[in-house]
């Protein structure tokens, strides 16, 4: 009986041996408690955010996407959105207490708006934050494939995105995420 025991023992530990080795890293990576960087871009949480550069209005240029020295928040929006003017002072806020930590960057998509309202729009809501425009959609479309207004991206200093906002949150949970976002 006991030499029944040891042979089905062996039997069970050679056959997690041989799913350990042939399941690929989704197994593997139970037992080495790793998270794996991952090597895809898209528009979802878990993906690298679609790497990009965009001259701000301010003439400086702006990178999204691979290591940074500050988590990112990227903002879609446009100046007719009324939920876009109710969340600018929210960013307002964030970013001077989070300037050390969160680099937001509003992105005007300028293909589903004039150009010639962005500059008031920034005015009147006394933006702080540094702005570009998305002259044909191709970042909120193609890369981003947003649908919504506003669309915020949260995206990590590492480059993965961590979440992706349709619509508006009330200010204490859009600051609750970032929390979350800058301790990564």
């Amino acid at each position: 009986m006991k030499r029944n025991l040891y042979i089905l023992i062996g039997v069970i530990v050679l056959i997690g041996i041989a799913i350990y080795q042939n399941a690929g890293t989704g197994i593997q990576s139970v037992f080495r408690h790793e998270e794996p960087m991952p090597t895809e871009t898209g528009p979802k949480a878990g993906l690298l955010a679609p790497p990009f550069s965009l001259q701000g209005l301010d003439g400086k240029e702006y990178h999204v996407g691979g290591e940074q020295d500050k988590a990112i928040l990227l903002n879609f929006w446009a100046t007719w959105c009324d939920p876009c003017k109710e969340e600018t002072p929210v960013l307002n806020e964030l970013a001077e207490k989070y300037k050390d930590k969160l680099n937001i960057y509003g992105v005007n998509v300028t293909k589903n708006d004039q150009e010639k309202n962005v500059p008031e729009f920034i005015k009147k809501y006394n933006v702080i934050f540094p702005v570009m425009l998305d002259t044909k959609a191709d970042i909120y479309e193609k890369m981003y494939r947003a649908i919504a207004y506003p669309t915020n991206v949260l995206i990590d200093k590492h480059g993965v995105i961590q979440e992706v906002i349709l619509g508006t949150l009330p200010p204490n949970e859009l600051e609750k995420k970032v929390k979350k976002l800058v301790k990564r």
